[in-house]
């Protein structure tokens, strides 16, 4: 039965509970229309999360990759369309768990402005919100350290010929992250909604090797 490599970034920053870490426990070992989860809890540090998961990639031999993030303040589940060659942590004052503080540095000096997520981001949307769930495509995965894992991935999957299909999904805070007084009012999900997100996305993947040809809609361009 073949994988998907499910990734999920550990705590960082002022988050101390990771709703993709969570998620990423939850899920895995589970099997999705053909597919078995597996799940693999990632460093949050920058360089050193792209050889972790390459090294998954290689003990696993995946399908699909799904990798996953927090974002915090935002109220749906978003899976980003594009990965940028910059990383820029200084804007947000956040250093990665390894204690670097990056700005202007690109991930791979001799890569593209960007790539483009090779999972069917509109069918998992679609997926997604069938089931109930809040979600959107995002055109703005930011310059930390999701943005940046995204994009090496990416990278080494294009300059390795491989034809894995792998992208990004962010979840909003878990609630108990959003009742901490310095995120009052900010949006929040569970893990068992975000995790019923996933199986969704994943479904879509399973049944769709190449991207649904309709338009998703959205209110708000994030």
């Amino acid at each position: 039965m073949p994988n998907l490599l499910l990734t999920g970034f550990e705590a960082f920053g002022t988050t101390p509970i990771n709703p993709a870490e969570q998620v990423a426990r939850h899920l895995d070992g589970e099997t999705v229309v053909g597919l078995t989860i597996v799940s693999r809890i990632i460093p949050n540090s920058f360089f050193e999360c792209i050889e972790v998961v390459k090294a998954a990639i290689t003990d696993t031999t995946p399908e699909a990759i799904v990798m996953m993030g927090e974002f915090g303040g935002r109220a749906m589940v978003t899976v980003e369309r594009l990965a940028q060659n910059l990383n820029d942590g200084a804007r947000y004052g956040l250093r990665d768990n390894a204690g670097k503080l990056l700005q202007d540095v690109m991930t791979a000096p001799d890569g593209p402005v960007a790539y483009r997520a090779t999972l069917p981001i509109r069918a998992m949307v679609h997926n997604m919100r069938a089931a109930g769930i809040p979600s959107d495509i995002s055109d703005a995965a930011g310059t930390f350290c999701c943005n940046h894992l995204m994009y090496g991935i990416l990278h080494h999957l294009a300059v390795t010929g491989s034809d894995i299909r792998a992208g990004w999904v962010h979840l909003p805070h878990l609630p108990e992250v959003a009742a901490m007084e310095q995120n009052l009012g900010a949006p929040s999900m569970s893990v068992e909604t975000s995790a019923e997100a996933l199986r969704a996305g994943i479904r879509a993947i399973a049944d769709h090797p190449t991207d649904i040809d309709e338009v998703s809609p959205s209110r708000l361009q994030i």
